[in-house]
């Protein structure tokens, strides 16, 4: 059988190109090994991590951002296809990377240099000693988290910095909304619990703005990546969990001033047995109004209006009337 006929015009048949094929399919594909310039390996996101793979050149901008110093050692959570792992690597400082997908952690350890240890398992699971590499020094954190996770990962950094004094800044990839919560400052809409609860303990600030194209797959919002610089609280803290279920308590409620907001630790008082509540005179919002005023804070004030500090002084009036 003869060859069908080409059609006018057409030119001759177009010689078929390897390298142009690969480099198209790269573009269109997630590759395993971010900075090889093709690869036909691919890894379909797994929606039940987050998954999101930042491009290369974010990566860079992100970690020239670091300052990497050559005794840094750093905790990774969620290196992913390695994005991030491996410009950081190749500054050659020691990274500790923790990755829950354990088909990501197997290609991971095809190329992990010996400078990077990896450990398969979820982050939020491990305890501090799981965590922290050997040694005793400080540790610096990053990393690309998850969406769906990233709250209780930086209320776990947090207790971490908090237990062990080792952790001198995370450097983490947010959500946008996300990012404004932990950025905001009092009397603000996004003001709330992680506003209050990390910046008693950290200094906060923005990196980077990043676009939906930033990432492969493209999430359907904006990212920024925040830097927590960690300190001594300003005010000492004598009870962290006191302080955080007050400020949890407050902001259930946060469009209500404070006298009617924590009205439910009212409630705590009832229901405890009469032994333990009798000597405390917190029964009646009438109460309440007298212990906030007593405090320097106006009852009339909302949530939203407190700053971490005055949160703290709350706290303690608090609790020695067994409410917190």
């Amino acid at each position: 059988m003869s060859p069908a006929p080409r059609r006018p015009g057409s030119g001759p048949p177009r010689r078929r190109d390897p390298e142009r094929e690969a480099r198209r399919e790269a573009r269109h594909a997630i590759p395993n090994a971010p900075h090889a310039e093709v690869t036909r390996t691919k890894h379909r996101a797994r929606k039940r991590f987050g998954q999101h793979f930042l491009e290369r050149a974010w990566a860079d901008k992100l970690v020239a951002s670091l300052d990497v110093a050559p005794d840094d050692v750093f905790v990774e959570i969620g290196p992913g296809l390695g994005a991030l792992t491996r410009p950081l690597a190749a500054t050659g400082v020691a990274i500790r990377a923790f990755e829950v997908d354990r088909d990501l952690a197997a290609a991971l350890a095809e190329w992990a240099p010996p400078n990077l240890s990896l450990v398969v398992g979820d982050f939020l699971a491990l305890d501090d000693a799981g965590v922290l590499p050997d040694g005793g020094g400080t540790i610096r954190v990053v990393g690309n988290l998850p969406y769906n996770l990233s709250t209780p990962i930086l209320f776990r950094i947090l207790a971490l910095a908090r237990a062990t004094g080792r952790v001198r800044d995370a450097v983490v990839m947010l959500q946008r909304e996300v990012a404004d919560r932990v950025l905001a400052a009092p009397g603000g809409g996004d003001y709330g619990p992680l506003a209050v609860m990390l910046g008693l303990f950290a200094d906060r600030s923005r990196v980077l703005s990043l676009p939906p194209g930033a990432f492969r797959p493209p999430p359907q919002v904006h990212s920024a990546v925040v830097r927590l610089a960690f300190r001594p609280p300003p005010v000492p803290v004598t009870r962290f969990d006191a302080v955080d279920r007050l400020v949890r308590t407050a902001f259930q409620q946060r469009r209500k001033t404070l006298a009617n907001a924590l009205r439910p630790l009212l409630d705590r008082v009832v229901a405890q047995p009469p032994g333990e509540a009798g000597s405390t005179p917190l029964r009646t919002p009438a109460d309440l109004t007298a212990v906030l005023s007593g405090a320097g804070i106006e009852p009339t004030r909302r949530p939203e209006t407190l700053t971490p500090v005055e949160f703290v002084r709350l706290a303690d009036t608090l609790i020695p009337l067994s409410v917190l």
